[in-house]
Parts: structure tokens; sequence; C-alpha cells
């Protein structure tokens, strides 16, 4: 297998920042400030102990620092239903560390599907990464993010637009060694 941080940086570096699916990623990570944690979770409790310790991992560090930090977890929440379920527990752990409007949870996963769409529909690719990864974003840098470019829904346009043209082959072309 795969080492799952590698992976996951090449998945940013190539798709999120190359392909420009988040034209917010480049910044923060070209400056270091991108908290990159591999999981030992072999369980969901585990997982949201880890997941609760990152939160205040980041609450409490300078943005300076670790601006967003995305936690591969390749051992647990394989299957993708179970991910999405999972994804009310990490909003509880988000709520119960009163984090609310501070730090949100994103969800990135290798078999993502959004609601309505087909499994190999290729704009559920704008949300695949290499192994299951939650993604946790300061509201403030959120904030500002939008400020710089406030027409967000644009994004998501965009994205699927740069996919369809892509492709499936495009995008294994991205990952091919």
């Amino acid at each position: 297998m795969p080492d799952p941080i590698d992976a996951t940086r090449r998945w940013v570096e190539r798709a999120v920042i190359g392909l420009n699916l988040c034209p917010f990623a480049k910044a923060v990570y070209v400056k270091q400030q991108v908290r990159f944690v591999l999981s030992d979770a072999s369980t969901p409790e585990a997982l949201l102990e880890e997941l609760a310790e990152e939160l205040v991992l980041l609450r409490d560090t300078d943005p300076d620092q670790v601006d967003t930090t995305l936690i591969v977890h390749p051992d647990v929440l394989t299957d993708f239903l179970d991910y999405n379920d999972f994804l009310d527990n990490a909003d509880a752990a988000v709520e119960a560390l009163d984090l609310q409007g501070v730090i949100q949870v994103a969800s990135f996963h290798p078999d993502y599907q959004f609601a309505g769409t087909m499994p190999d529909d290729i704009s559920n690719y704008t949300n695949r990464s290499p192994y299951p990864t939650l993604h946790l974003l300061r509201e403030a840098s959120i904030d500002r993010a939008v400020e710089a470019f406030p027409d967000a829904d644009v994004i998501v346009e965009r994205n699927v637009k740069t996919l369809d043209a892509l492709g499936h082959a495009g995008w294994a072309k991205l990952f091919a060694e």
C-alpha cells in the first residue's frame, strides 16, 4: 500500500491545487500551514478521539503555523456510507468542544458520492481523496477566502466543468507515475 500521507499530498498537489478545485488551498499549502495527520484508528470511536484531539490542537495553534488539518484514516470508515454516517459524530465533537463557528469538518473519501448522482459520476471526484480524510477548516480562514472570492457557488460549477472535460481517463492520468 502506498504511504497514505504521500498519496494525500500528491492528491492535494495534482487535483486540489493542480486542477484548482479549491482556489484557497495553494496559499496555505505553499506556506506549509497544512497539517497532515495519519490516524492509526481502527474503530470509529478511536477516530472520534483523535478528531477531538486535533480539533483542540488546531484551536490552540497559531494559524500562521497550522491553518488547516487533514486527518487521513486508511483503516477505519473505508465504506462510504459508514463514513457519511460518522460525519454526524464529527459535527457533534465540534459542538461538544464549543467550536461551532470556529472550526468545521469537511469530508473526502475514495468513494465519495453526492446525493442524486451515480457512483461513477465524475462530479463526485471533487471530493474523492485517496483515503478517507477529515478536513478541519478554520471558519476565519473560510471567511477571508470568501471575501477574496465572494461568488463561491461559481467554484462548484467550474469544478464540475473541469472534471467533465478531464473525464475518468484524465483523472487516472493525473496520478499515473
